[in-house]
């Protein structure tokens, strides 16, 4: 049985999105899938979904995607809709003055 998140958030130009997660099991371990666009981000094999989550969440952060959120949307076949609470994903604090300075430049110009 695999699960799917909901996944949502800001990407790296400001711009809202609300994606599927899927999740790819092999051999006992735990791969998170996210296509958003023409982006395909796919995790290192995981000891859990958690982590899995947790892997592509980072990796999201470290390109540059904020506000980040999920959810569980489907356990195995069966749509759980609003039944799951969001799991709030902080931005990270380490990004410095300049960093946060590019990314709002990036927002507010839309550069990629």
């Amino acid at each position: 049985m695999t699960n799917t998140y909901q996944l949502a958030g800001l990407d790296d130009l400001g711009r809202g999105f609300n994606r599927q997660v899927d999740m790819k099991v092999s051999n006992g371990t735990f791969q998170a899938v996210f296509r958003y666009e023409r982006f395909l981000l796919e995790t290192e094999p995981q000891a859990t979904e958690q982590a899995a989550v947790a892997m592509l969440i980072n990796q999201l952060q470290n390109q540059g995607y904020t506000q980040l959120r999920s959810r569980l949307q489907f356990r195995g076949e069966a749509y759980l809709g609003n039944q799951e609470l969001w799991e709030e994903h902080p931005d990270p604090e380490s990004r410095g003055p300049l960093a946060r300075f590019v990314q709002t430049l990036r927002q507010s110009f839309r550069l990629g």
